[in-house]
């Protein structure tokens, strides 16, 4: 029989094992010419929450804390999604709402220009209705490798290795433009690929979006930010962002709009576009 952590137990689990990893990054004897463990703190007040071109709020704010510690290539980073005003709640339960606990642990190393990484995350999820039932949790592996040149262009693969069978490419680049010492203007791309390896969790969906029984596989989600760092003193940065969200093809259009939160409405009335924004606050040692 298995048996799944309610949502708060899962909280406190990662809460712990970041704890736990701090302590042994920090226990480690360190010497003036050794390199020091990193520190980062983040929280992100955002207009919605898009994962993978899949709608996961509407018409609220969600907050994103997370905090990483590095050591000598080695992270270990914690976050976490809040939603102020779920959009399946009921009129009397719109009050702060935890939807999903991440926890990630990486390794990454460069040789010369080429940066490449690997790592796992295990995505601890709850049901984006208070008082719904709680989805599967989900567990991927990744691999990366990215250029140290201009637009530092980027590939990760990530592979899901326990209910959502699907592999899932990503392609980014970006450049910051320094307007000023203290403040940038960086601009990112991405492009995606979805395979999927189960017709029932990401079916191919038809042009009257109904699932088709086959399983998707095609070019996905596109996604373009435009960010303005500002560190207006040591250790911190503020960030206004805006992205937009859009389908590569017409397989994407319809899955999207398919997987979009429901509602009251029907498929006709969901998105499969997004354009969102919002500011980040990131403490960094």
């Amino acid at each position: 029989m298995k048996h799944y952590l309610s949502a708060a137990s899962k909280k406190t689990l990662w809460i712990t094992l970041l704890l736990l990893g701090l302590l042994s990054l920090y226990s480690i004897p360190l010497y003036a010419d050794e390199e020091k463990p990193t520190a980062d703190l983040s929280v992100a007040a955002l207009t919605k929450y898009v994962w993978r071109g899949q709608e996961l709020s509407r018409d609220s704010i969600v907050l994103q804390p997370s905090a990483t510690i590095g050591y000598k290539g080695f992270s270990v980073n914690l976050w976490g999604n809040a939603d102020t005003k779920p959009y399946l709640g009921s009129d009397d339960n719109n009050s702060l709402h935890w939807t999903e606990t991440d926890f990630t642990l990486g390794y990454s190393r460069t040789f010369g220009k080429v940066t490449a990484g690997v790592g796992y995350i295990y995505y601890g999820l709850a049901s984006l209705q208070p008082g719904g039932v709680d989805p599967p949790d989900s567990q991927e592996i990744y691999a990366s490798v990215g250029l140290n040149t201009l637009l530092s262009p980027t590939l990760t693969i990530y592979k899901e290795i326990s209910h959502y069978k699907q592999w899932y490419f990503l392609l980014g680049a970006s450049h910051t433009f320094a307007l000023h010492d203290k403040v940038g203007l960086k601009l990112a791309a991405s492009a995606s690929y979805l395979k999927s390896e189960d017709a029932d969790d990401y079916p191919e969906i038809d042009s009257d979006y109904s699932p088709t029984g086959d399983k998707y596989n095609n070019l996905h989600d596109g996604m373009l930010t435009v960010s303005l760092p500002v560190t207006p003193v040591k250790y911190l940065t503020v960030t206004p962002s805006l992205s937009y969200v859009f389908p590569l093809c017409s397989d994407a259009k319809y899955e999207m709009k398919y997987r979009g939160l429901r509602g009251v409405s029907g498929t006709s009335e969901r998105d499969s576009s997004y354009l969102y924004g919002g500011l980040t606050l990131s403490f960094t040692f």
